[in-house]
């Protein structure tokens, strides 16, 4: 099939692209590089041996969004597209809830308009907010969250699911993933934030490669074994595998709108994945412990076994896997992407 994905040259996008070329399908790239540069697309077309489609746009332009479907024939969507810094979205929330939600809208109008029923929504664990038992489990409500930008994932996720209900022949399938890491094994597309990184493992791999001074760990005191904080991480490899397994699975869906986690199911601690990271450059890297950041929780990880049940796909590299093929990405791409 012919699937249209939006941020497609981001970091998740761009190893999703992958992976649905290698499965035969047809990728058509929508990006307006806001966090993301041009060179992706050039990498993918090397690694894939095959042309893609792309439109520069942004996708809260309607009249733009609607003249993609009109020029070209889409039979699904994966939608990545939007702003996704936590602490940006608590300082700018208005432009986080008007881009997050307005280019789904415009998306959703289109495929609507042109007879596009299946869509990939790309959603995250923060939607299980600061209550939720663990492991988090799909069956868990209300949703919610502690910052505008998980906020926009609760409202989209809603949007979606009432959208769906109401659209004949509409199925939508909601991945909540938890927390991304790693790179193609090419070492030729990764991780690139904008900015000082927000999120451990780019952190880690910018001290690595001498861009940072040291790794803060913020606390050591948690109710945890090593009192770090426990995270889910996933290979971004075995997401975009799940993403591919939940497009192929739409058609078999019997919801209009269904809920899956994406990650391992297993919890790992900060200091768990300094001495993995160590492990794959060879050496200590330099860390301090810090205060607890405001927010923190002590542990998040998935249940995992609706994906595995209903979609045939489980996460299957350790973070020792995860840390080498970062190291690979970083190490080959000191400076992240060129601009040109």
């Amino acid at each position: 099939m012919r699937v249209l994905v939006s941020g497609g040259a981001g970091y998740i996008g761009s190893h999703t692209v992958l992976a649905l070329l290698g499965a035969g399908h047809d990728v058509v790239v929508v990006d307006d590089f806001s966090n993301s540069k041009p060179t992706v697309v050039n990498r993918l077309e090397s690694l894939s041996g095959k042309h893609i489609p792309l439109h520069g746009i942004d996708l809260t332009d309607r009249d733009k969004t609607d003249q993609i479907f009109s020029e070209t024939e889409v039979d699904a969507v994966v939608h990545f597209a939007g702003l996704k810094a936590v602490g940006e979205s608590v300082e700018k929330p208005l432009e986080y809830y008007e881009n997050n939600l307005d280019s789904t809208f415009s998306l959703v109008r289109a495929m609507r308009r042109h007879g596009v029923g299946n869509l990939v929504f790309s959603s995250s664990a923060t939607v299980y907010g600061p209550n939720a038992p663990l492991p988090y489990s799909e069956e868990w409500w209300p949703l919610e969250s502690s910052n505008p930008y998980g906020w926009t994932k609760v409202f989209n996720e809603q949007v979606l699911r009432d959208v769906a209900a109401t659209t004949p022949g509409m199925k939508v399938a909601l991945l909540r993933y938890f927390n991304p890491i790693g790179a193609h094994p090419s070492g030729q597309i990764g991780e690139d934030p904008s900015g000082i990184p927000n999120n451990l493992v780019p952190y880690i791999a910018q001290v690595a490669v001498g861009r940072r001074d040291l790794l803060k760990v913020y606390g050591d005191d948690y109710d945890t074994p090593d009192g770090t904080c426990l995270r889910d991480y996933i290979h971004v490899e075995d997401l975009a595998a799940g993403h591919l397994a939940a497009l192929e699975h739409l058609a078999r869906q019997e919801d209009s709108a269904r809920a899956y986690n994406l990650g391992t199911g297993q919890g790992t601690s900060v200091m768990e994945v300094l001495r993995a990271f160590e492990r794959a450059v060879g050496h200590d890297l330099p860390h301090e412990i810090a205060p607890r950041r405001a927010g923190d929780l002590p542990a998040t990880y998935a249940d995992p076994t609706r994906a595995e049940r209903e979609l045939g796909w489980k996460a299957t590299k350790t973070i020792d896997d995860m840390c080498v093929d970062t190291w690979r990405w970083q190490s080959a791409n000191p400076h992240g992407y060129p601009d040109a």
